[in-house]
């Protein structure tokens, strides 16, 4: 039997640890039961997240996309040929260059995150619906402010 004790690394320093932890079980918590859900629609999260884009923003660059959707060049080609190939998104050639493309949202991609974004906005809110107003605003600021220092 192990009886060793946790080593401690400083108060503020294991604080932290802490906390980086729980975000991390949060997130997971949170992705794991978004993937579930996109799973009924066939779709990845990959593919959820440039639909969705699409459709709030309008019709983007695929460099746009890959920053807006946080994605790598090379994964989100794949991300997008898959969703070309199956009806969910088309491609146009920039005006502005002609190497490039301009990504559109079709009207199959609007029928399918028209109909799955509002549950996916209610499961959002009932994830957080556990904090007030205040305390929701505040974690919102103390994530923005360490996210804007590192």
């Amino acid at each position: 039997m192990n009886t060793q004790s946790i080593k401690s690394y400083g108060k503020r320093t294991d604080k932290s640890m802490r906390t980086i932890v729980r975000i991390e079980k949060f997130r997971t918590k949170f992705h794991n039961q978004l993937i579930e859900y996109l799973n009924g629609f066939d779709l990845t999260f990959n593919q959820f997240k440039v639909l969705e884009v699409l459709y709030h923003r309008g019709d983007l660059n695929i460099s746009s996309i890959t920053k807006l959707t946080m994605s790598t060049p090379g994964n989100i080609t794949v991300v997008v040929k898959n969703l070309k190939r199956d009806g969910w998104i088309t491609a146009i050639k920039d005006p502005d260059d002609s190497r490039a493309s301009i990504l559109t949202i079709t009207q199959k991609g609007i029928d399918i995150i028209e109909k799955l974004f509002p549950d996916h906005a209610r499961n959002v809110y009932k994830l957080l619906e556990v904090l007030s107003e205040e305390e929701l605003d505040t974690l919102y600021e103390l994530l923005n402010k360490v996210y804007k220092a590192n």
